[in-house]
């Protein structure tokens, strides 16, 4: 037990410290006053991707889900780490395309555009809710807590698998402007 508090002690500020620095990076980076093309890619493509990666995490996710509820420990913990790992490869490319495009205002109207809203500010304020949940879920999980890691994965489930569908959802909105 002495080992696990001793890895806590350096794990758990590091989760918090990305837990904060992620999301104002994010901000700081989507603001840039400048953009810089990165790879030269069409404005479409990044989205179509992030849709896809998104789409792939929430699949994932729902894996995950049922392969824990049938007591596949092993196949559940990999099934996780590649949706975290999908996570991470979105987040990079989502920053790479912010700092390589103007924002895209949505053209929608009528009753489309509140509801289009809604689904962007609540995708946006849970992103950032999301990291510590993961980053701690995935520590406690990877650790062998399983009573804390089961604590938290109630509540990080339905949150991240939210925002990967959003995501989605986001992108199906914006696709006729792109």
């Amino acid at each position: 037990m002495s080992a696990l508090k001793r890895t806590d002690k350096i794990a758990v500020p590091v989760i918090i410290i990305l837990s904060v620095v992620i999301p104002l990076a994010v901000l700081v980076l989507m603001n840039l006053p400048t953009r810089y093309d990165i790879f030269g890619l069409e404005m479409g493509t990044y989205p179509f991707f992030h849709a896809l990666i998104n789409g792939s995490t929430a699949f994932l996710l729902i894996v995950g889900y049922i392969l824990i509820r049938k007591g596949e420990r092993k196949l559940h913990r990999n099934v996780m780490i590649t949706a975290f790992c999908l996570s991470s490869i979105f987040l990079v490319s989502y920053v790479i395309s912010k700092v390589s495009n103007d924002p895209m205002p949505y053209g929608g109207e009528g009753f489309l555009k509140p509801l289009y809203f809604f689904v962007l500010i609540s995708h946006i304020i849970l992103s950032a809710i999301i990291v510590p949940l993961v980053l701690f879920t995935m520590y406690r999980g990877l650790t062998k807590e399983y009573v804390k890691h089961r604590k938290i994965a109630r509540w990080t489930f339905p949150i991240w698998l939210y925002v990967s569908v959003t995501g989605v959802l986001v992108y199906l909105f914006m696709l006729p402007y792109y």
